[in-house]
């Protein structure tokens, strides 16, 4: 069984109690889900966090693999009549995929190599007389190996042929590949220089065209940056060692003697050092250092994501939205509290139609006609003149502007998704909607979008696509849960990320509910079609059920521990409704009396702290924004200014911040603070307000340099 397998390697890895490993091992082998195990079964993973139990999971993935590879290596040995019984111990005790690689590439069936024809000439016996080192005049046993016909013609042809295998041998000696490994690990050098004649074309990579750095402290971003130069063609890169350390490493381990055999063992050492373990080691670390990088990059993306997707909502509201344009119009579409489109038409205020007056008098009745509490505006091509406009109307009442980023809302617009919602309306109309969704609730409705395409993200073209995809979904499942589901108003895009359903039953809750209306329990889950009891077991808990016919089915209590609480009413000589939201139950509670062998006291504690705060939202509360009014385009800033902004993006080597001028600047890691940062997430947020000073403008290559250092937080 998994669990037992591979509990005491993770363990000792991980620095976790084996018991908690095992557990966790056994859980996700059952089919939970990572949010599941988190919030549902603390007392058998020792309360470990989201975080720790997804690196068990990914790692128990490759431990897996391994041992697959590890069996096909062992099958293949067998099919060959090689596997010795230490043989075998080392292909089970190996720790690493490249310890395991290096062990089997002597056996590796291999394509034909200078070796392999100097073997097909009968050279092998002469290349171990002279790798034993024991002879002092190696050309007289060449002569004894001369054989015309099978093409050695002379004593060099026959030296030449028993050094390309030496050198062989050498290349599959699994220690000296651990030793160069290391060097290669601890001292490699990632150099780069720019391809003659593609200066120009180029320009983006000029910072590498003659570049060098150490490998393993080379930050993510710019490895990626090297690499991308590569793909492109106008890098040529490659990782380096010191000649010298390399030989001096390979001559402890092969040179046994000081003789003539001695000195064709050395020169085959070079030449299977230059030749054949260098470009190996180069494209192990190629591939060691893009893994590294990849991770990072895709850690800050996932982080990003979770930030934008947990942003704070602005709740049931009705809703204008515009989504902003100079020659095609500003499309408008006013939404109810629950984002359901009730109009949509086209106005014109901007050039080169410039309808201000008619445009100002169509808002105006559709914000007195639809009963307007919000107005969203995309923040895209002319998103701050239509702001300027809204700003400059006299509403009769109070009205919330607010300017949303509308990253990916194009892509939602052009969707199967869209099309399916509103197969009536174009895409400009699809677009309205999303941005104004967004401002109403920006979880339900990015989980619309790939994550790909929201534009939080940098070089995602550029890391593995399969762990990046993983890592998104990781993050849109985390956060869906996190916050839970409305079963009676969710989509059908919100629900597949619902933890234990997915995209078919996700599908059915939906058919289940135009069908019988809205839900009235939790337990009425089970009559959806294939909804079984695992489903149950892991959804449940994460969906809600507001005004039906269980007051908990709106708590994130989940339904197998209804008896706690039932328990504590009659504790209490009150009924179950009366608990909900109670301030002071958690003072009226002994926890220890309600633990028994199926409920812990992490489990007591969780639904004491959800029964005084039900169904509690973790985002943060919606906060307005402006953006200077004096500043609308780039030619509009000066060096010196101070302006309120908003970060949109952040990254290892800083943070964009959106200053209203249709071009993001860029905090670099240097400017983000008086201190020191190693991390910019230590200090700024996703959708984080900041204040920040302009230091640099590039009107030729729009590049805005902005700081933080100094400014007061909004």
């Amino acid at each position: 069984m998994a669990e037992e397998k591979y509990s005491g390697i993770l363990a000792a890895e991980l620095n976790i109690a084996s018991a908690f490993v095992r557990n966790t091992i056994k859980l996700l082998e059952e089919g939970a889900t990572v949010p599941f195990i988190a919030r549902y079964r603390k007392e058998m993973t020792g309360s470990m966090d989201e975080v720790m139990i997804t690196k068990i999971r990914d790692r128990l993935n490759q431990l897996k693999d391994m041992d697959a590879r590890r069996e096909t290596i062992l099958k293949s040995l067998r099919e060959q009549d090689k596997l010795t019984d230490e043989l075998q111990q080392s292909v089970e005790t190996a720790s690493t995929m490249a310890e395991l690689e290096d062990i089997y590439l002597p056996y590796k069936p291999k394509r034909k190599t200078r070796a392999t024809i100097a073997r097909d000439k009968g050279l092998e016996p002469l290349a171990k007389i002279i790798f034993s080192q024991k002879y002092d005049d190696p050309e007289e046993k060449a002569a004894e190996f001369i054989n015309p016909e099978k093409g050695v013609k002379t004593v060099e042809d026959a030296l030449h042929g028993a050094c390309d295998i030496i050198a062989e041998w050498i290349n599959e000696h699994s220690y000296a590949r651990k030793k160069i490994r290391q060097l290669f690990q601890r001292e490699g050098m990632l150099c780069s220089k720019g391809i003659k004649g593609k200066e120009q074309d180029g320009a983006n990579y000029r910072n590498y065209f003659e570049f060098s750095e150490l490998l393993r402290t080379s930050p993510s971003h710019r490895i990626l940056a090297i690499l991308r130069g590569e793909n492109e063609s106008f890098l040529k890169v490659s990782v380096e060692v010191d000649d010298e350390k390399a030989i001096s490493i390979l001559e402890k381990i092969f040179i046994k003697g000081n003789n003539a055999s001695s000195d064709y063992v050395f020169q085959a050492m070079k030449d299977s050092m230059k030749r054949l373990m260098f470009p190996s080691m180069e494209t192990e670390m190629r591939q060691w250092v893009k893994e590294k990088a990849d991770g990072e990059a895709i850690s800050v993306f996932t982080e990003n994501l979770r930030q934008l997707l947990l942003a704070p909502p602005l709740g049931h509201k009705n809703v204008l939205a515009i989504d902003p344009g100079f020659r095609t119009g500003c499309k408008l579409v006013c939404l109810d509290k629950l984002g359901k489109l009730l109009h949509n038409e086209t106005i014109y205020p901007h050039p080169p139609q410039n309808e201000v007056k008619e445009s100002i008098h169509k808002i105006k009745s559709l914000v007195d006609a639809y009963k307007i509490e919000a107005i969203a505006i995309g923040n895209g091509t002319a998103g701050r003149e239509t702001e300027r406009l809204i700003r400059a109307i006299s509403f009769p009442k109070d009205l919330i502007a607010i300017m949303v980023n509308e990253s990916g809302a194009s892509v939602y617009s052009a969707s199967a998704t869209a099309r399916k919602e509103f197969p009536d309306f174009d895409v400009t109309v699809r677009g309205a909607v999303s941005i104004g969704r967004r401002l109403m609730d920006p979880l339900a409705e990015l989980v619309k979008i790939d994550p790909k395409s929201i534009g939080v993200g940098q070089y995602q073209h550029d890391v593995s696509q399969n762990e990046l995809q993983q890592s998104l979904v990781d993050t849109v499942v985390s956060c869906v849960n996190s916050v839970g589901v409305d079963v009676n108003s969710a989509s059908e895009e919100l629900l597949t990320y619902v933890s234990g359903l997915g995209p078919s039953l996700a599908h059915n809750i939906i058919e289940f509910r135009n069908k019988n209306g809205a839900f009235l329990s939790r337990n009425q889950l089970k009559k959806v079609t294939r909804f079984g009891d695992k489903a149950f077991e892991q959804a449940a808990g994460f969906l809600r059920i507001h005004n039906g016919s269980n007051p908990l089915d709106q708590s994130a209590v989940h339904p197998e521990s209804y008896p706690v609480v039932e328990k504590m009413a009659r504790k209490l000589n009150c009924n179950v409704a009366e608990l909900i939201g109670s301030q002071t139950i958690k003072t009226r509670i002994k926890p220890d009396e309600f633990v028994d062998e199926k409920t812990g006291m992490p489990t007591i504690i969780d639904i004491l702290e959800e029964l005084a705060k039900p169904g509690r939202d973790p985002r943060k509360k919606f906060e307005m924004f402006e953006f200077d009014k004096n500043v609308q385009s780039i030619q509009d800033l000066q060096k010196g200014m101070k302006l309120p902004g908003i970060v949109t993006n952040i990254t290892k080597f800083g943070a964009f911040v959106d200053i209203g001028v249709h071009q993001d600047g860029l905090v670099h890691i240097s400017q983000l603070a008086d201190k020191f940062v190693r991390d910019p997430n230590e200090v700024v947020k996703l959708n984080q307000k900041v204040m920040v000073e302009v230091i640099d403008i590039d009107l030729e290559r729009k590049r805005i340099q902005l700081s933080m250092k100094g400014m007061n937080t909004i």
